[in-house]
């Protein structure tokens, strides 16, 4: 299948727009990692500790936020997750400690920011744990249990949280809602002394600020090695400056994608980087492709200008360069459209670097191969992609001299 039949594109005679264009979005990524946002750095980076709240109703983010303000958490991020009818917000707070301690403390913090009408005197029973309410009725007695009422308060407590977690989501809106696990006096104990908030805190996670120090390291690391083992490759697989050419057009594209979520201050988290690996072999493979091409007609176009050779190669791959293309973006389009909030940064990071990818493999990479030829040319020095042709002429001839002798 072919979008274009036989194409005749001048690809290097617009290598100033396209340079233009990568100055742009490269000096805008830079100017505002360094003065506007920064690198927006996710909570696996730079520690710190994530609450998990489900609402009975549609959240207000500004009204989270004002509640927020009153107990001091400015500086909390909050982040909607799955779907709009779940009513679940992921609050990040910047509580960096790594004990018990802080998982109670952001629970605690963000209950006591939220429960702005509590009732003097009562508990919350959707945010009250098993052990607590089991002590409450333990106290109360509402079922006369007797010798067993240790035993039997614990199993209704357990059932009565289980019931509010798993089967409501965690958040109860009404105490008959309890009647299938709980009799009518048990209800009625509760009614005396606790109330329902339209909120429930399901889940706390900790980030340390060592931990997230040592994923930062092994993050970058992570990108340098890819872009080493890639530079070897190539010098190996064809010459060295194809490596370099690979490793200048992957580093573009890096710096754009990092660039572009400094931009839209988006936080860069693991799948982040997960991404980000993805695409520098993603594009690594498109320039691979089209450099294969470019040595193949070095061989049959010997008499050609290299300019010519590379945009002959890059016109000929231009069908295979848009279908594989065309089809990877669209799945991560409909990734980053219906994939939620989770998968958010991930499909963001490919979206962006698919398109600059597959951008850079055309308008970065073959033209630095002619700029650099162009630079050795005019010190007198041969270019090694030339050699590379060279050789191939060679081989060729002493192949056809050999078949001529079986002949003879």
């Amino acid at each position: 299948m072919e979008f274009f039949r036989n194409p005749n594109i001048d690809f290097l005679g617009k290598k100033w727009y396209f340079l233009a264009f990568s100055l742009l979005f490269s000096v805008a990524g830079i100017l505002s990692m360094l003065f506007w946002h920064g690198i927006p750095l996710g909570v696996d980076f730079r520690g710190g500790t994530l609450v998990y709240v489900k609402f009975s109703h549609p959240p207000d983010d500004n009204a989270i936020h004002a509640a927020l303000a009153k107990v001091g958490l400015t500086g909390a991020k909050i982040q909607r997750l799955g779907a709009v009818a779940n009513n679940e917000v992921l609050i990040d707070l910047d509580v960096r400690e790594t004990s018990e301690k802080a998982l109670d403390q952001g629970k605690i913090q963000i209950i006591n920011a939220l429960e702005t009408n509590a009732p003097a005197g009562k508990l919350d029973l959707n945010n009250t744990s098993s052990l607590t309410l089991a002590n409450y009725l333990l106290a109360k007695d509402p079922l006369r249990a007797g010798t067993d009422a240790n035993q039997r308060y614990t199993v209704l407590a357990k059932a009565i949280v289980d019931y509010r977690d798993k089967t409501r989501g965690g958040v109860l809106s009404s105490f008959e809602e309890l009647s299938s696990v709980a009799d009518a006096a048990t209800i009625k104990a509760l009614q005396d002394g606790f109330y329902l908030s339209d909120f429930g805190v399901y889940q706390v996670e900790i980030v340390g600020p060592q931990v997230g120090k040592q994923l930062q390291s092994q993050a970058r690391w992570a990108v340098v090695y890819s872009l080493v083992g890639m530079l070897i490759y190539l010098g190996f697989r064809f010459e060295w400056i194809y490596g370099v050419a690979a490793v200048v057009t992957v580093f573009h594209d890096t710096l754009i994608t990092v660039g572009a979520f400094s931009l839209a201050n988006k936080e860069i988290s693991l799948t982040v980087i997960a991404a980000i690996l993805t695409l520098i072999g993603y594009s690594n493979n498109d320039t691979i492709v089209i450099f294969d091409r470019i040595r193949e007609n070095l061989k049959l176009m010997r008499r050609e200008k290299l300019s010519e050779v590379v945009n002959r190669s890059i016109n000929q791959t231009l069908s295979r360069t848009i279908l594989t293309a065309g089809l990877t973006f669209l799945t991560v389009l409909a990734l980053y459209i219906f994939g939620g909030e989770v998968l958010h940064g991930f499909s963001f990071a490919l979206v962006i670097g698919i398109l600059i990818g597959t951008y850079s493999s055309i308008a970065i990479a073959a033209p630095i191969l002619v700029a650099y030829q162009d630079w050795r040319s005019g010190r007198g020095k041969p270019s090694p992609v030339m050699v590379t042709a060279g050789k191939g002429k060679a081989a060729a001839g002493k192949g056809s001299r050999s078949l001529a002798s079986g002949q003879d």
